[in-house]
């Protein structure tokens, strides 16, 4: 039997020594660097609809690397450190 989603929770990873918070809600979920407030955000909508996956393939078409998280949340999806 599976537990209804009434409540948002958080989640702490380690990934490759970087930590990370993943929310889930019934919304979607946000994953954010430690002690961050932006970071990705999906929709359970876009990810059943196909939204996601066309998104993610667009991305990576258009960058040659795998993009930071940082990179990612900054605004008009540039690194904020690199001009």
């Amino acid at each position: 039997m599976t537990t209804k989603l009434s409540a948002p929770f958080k989640r702490e990873l380690d990934l490759n020594g970087d930590k990370f918070t993943l929310t889930v809600s019934q919304e979607g979920f946000k994953l954010v660097s430690k002690g961050k407030r932006k970071g990705v955000e999906l929709t359970w909508a876009s990810i059943v609809n196909g939204d996601a996956a066309l998104a993610s393939s667009l991305n990576a078409s258009l960058n040659t690397g795998r993009p930071s998280l940082e990179m990612m949340s900054a605004p008009g999806g540039r690194n904020p450190t690199k001009h």
